[in-house]
């Protein structure tokens, strides 16, 4: 079967920047990008097939068409016509809203069909660039209500400084935010359910503040507390290096600059790989595709083996 690709899903936002349409190289006018959606199953915003004999379709269809061969034996049965991962570019000129998301029993007990539990894998971002991960301090539900009426949440939160390398695993439950400068690639559940906790009293384009979840947030906050909330790894050249394991997805890092063959015979799942930097040659047994910084391809489940050719960093994610 052939590699992949996707048409990116441009998203404009009041808080979007200047850097995704150059990084991807495209050719288009839009302003205040925000975020590429880079492999979407999420309905009415599904990543439509961008090459080959599948170009034009949705990628549930294509889920739907090929099931076992596309994405594997267990996530078919698991996930069935819905591709289980969502892919992002996310580039922030401004700081995004305080952010929860739920788990997945909470999700579906709100009509919802998944949480959503995520990872952040920081590019080459502004030198002031920062964001909020988690709590710094043990506070209640009770505190958190009232800090956020107060204005004052963001004291509770652990803030961080970032640039290129830095990783953020962010399970359901754990109160985030991008800040400003940021650029970063983001890896998460098909799910697009998100409580708004805290929006910096900023209105929105028609001059309305913004709707807050202050209740339904509270409900799935982790109010437990961590020393840190970066993880921590050894970078290392010429081989995968994993940087997170949960249950809904595992993601490594290459950074080559000789060629490599990676076997994929022993796993039952999709691979998406994800260009950071620089380009290479993809190749299988019977089909070979470019990859260069700023996209992103899907290797179906049968794929065997893959040799990478050239100079590239790029995130490997599966389920």
């Amino acid at each position: 079967m052939e590699i992949i690709k996707f048409r990116p899903l441009l998203k404009q936002a009041l808080w979007g920047g200047n850097k995704i349409i150059p990084f991807k190289q495209l050719d288009t006018e839009m302003e205040q990008v925000g975020e590429s959606w880079e492999i979407s199953g999420v309905k009415d915003n599904e990543s439509i097939v961008a090459n080959g004999q599948y170009e034009g379709m949705k990628l549930n269809d294509l889920v739907a068409l090929l099931k076992d061969d596309l994405v594997g034996k267990e996530n078919y049965e698991r996930f069935g016509n819905e591709f289980p991962l969502l892919i992002k570019f996310i580039d922030a000129d401004k700081q995004l809203s305080i952010q929860v998301h739920p788990d997945d029993e909470q999700a579906k007990a709100s009509g919802q069909r998944r949480g959503k539990t995520e990872m952040w894998y920081i590019m080459q971002s502004a030198p002031e660039a920062t964001l909020l991960s988690g709590l710094k301090r043990k506070i209640t539900p009770e505190e958190y209500k009232m800090m956020v009426e107060n204005h004052t949440i963001t004291d509770a939160l652990s803030k961080y400084n970032v640039g290129e390398g830095d990783v953020f695993y962010l399970p359901a439950g754990r109160i985030h935010s991008i800040g400003s400068g940021t650029f970063l690639a983001e890896i998460q559940e098909t799910s697009d359910v998100t409580y708004r906790i805290y929006d910096f009293m900023r209105k929105d384009k028609d001059g309305n503040y913004r709707q807050l979840h202050t209740e339904e947030a509270s409900e799935c906050i982790d109010f437990s507390v961590e020393n840190d909330y970066r993880t921590k790894y050894k970078t290392r050249k010429n081989e995968g290096v994993e940087l997170v394991q949960c249950a809904h997805f595992t993601t490594s890092v290459y950074d080559l600059d000789e060629p490599l063959l990676l076997d994929y015979s022993e796993l039952d799942s999709f691979v998406a790989l994800i260009a950071l930097s620089g380009e290479c040659i993809l190749s299988t047994d019977n089909t070979e595709s470019q990859l260069k910084a700023g996209e992103t391809v899907l290797l179906p489940a049968t794929t065997q083996t893959l040799k990478v050719s050239g100079k590239i960093k790029f995130l490997e994610t599966f389920v």
